[in-house]
């Protein structure tokens, strides 16, 4: 249960990092137009957070599945990911925190395909949550690749995390679709002031994987020596 609600966590931290923030205020923009139609714009947040869902499950079936699907991996990581695992923690935690600096160039879509793919009903909304998520950064892939992949691979229920990540990421978008559909104003400005807490709980995260890696580290590694 605790490894669900940190995949559901780092989908959530994804979703309100600087990068995919903008991508998401872009979704609830485009759902914005459509205020007069309160039901379309709730169906239009589902579909485009199971595009988004869609993406990240896809990408995480064939990246698990080919790992687990080679026997010398397999027999590999089932012997050694808790020895990897610490080492792992630690330097996803450092990047968080931003000591270690990563520059990564995902996939992007021009601002008049984005409207283009608005103005295409629900099937450009499932598209605009596919497009986005596979628009990484830094932190997303660091997120997705180092932390929810190795989680996903210590567990019977692998297939799940992925998915379970992905509607963490379309999770503010679909309350900023409830907000809208309930006369809130100004969702979008609002969800731009989730950057600013995103950096402390961004920084906290980063602190609890290192504080767990280190106990990683420190039970396989070092108690091991010492004994």
């Amino acid at each position: 249960m605790v490894a669900l609600l940190s995949a559901l966590w780092f989908g959530i931290l994804t979703s309100i990092s600087p990068c995919p923030l903008a991508t998401n205020i872009a979704a609830i923009s485009f759902l914005s137009k459509k205020i007069n139609h309160p039901r379309y714009v709730i169906i239009s947040g589902i579909a485009y957070t199971l595009g988004r869902v869609s993406t990240y499950m896809t990408i995480g079936i064939l990246i698990i599945t080919s790992l687990v699907g080679i026997p010398v991996i397999a027999n590999f990581l089932q012997q050694n990911m808790h020895k990897i695992l610490g080492p792992l923690l630690i330097l996803v935690g450092l990047f968080l925190i931003g000591i270690i600096k990563l520059h990564f160039a995902g996939f992007s879509l021009s601002h008049e395909k984005q409207n283009q793919l608005a103005d295409s009903g629900l099937k450009g909304a499932f598209m605009l949550g596919v497009i986005f998520a596979l628009s990484f950064c830094p932190i997303s892939a660091g997120l997705f690749f180092g932390s929810l992949i190795p989680l996903a691979l210590n567990s019977n229920f692998s297939i799940v995390y992925p998915v379970v990540f992905g509607v963490g990421t379309g999770l503010p978008v679909m309350i900023s679709a409830l907000a809208i559909t309930s006369g809130v104003g100004a969702a979008s400005y609002w969800f731009k002031k989730l950057s600013d807490i995103e950096k402390y709980t961004r920084k906290a995260t980063g602190v609890i994987f290192i504080l767990v890696g280190g106990y990683f580290v420190w039970n396989y590694y070092v108690a091991a020596l010492l004994k």
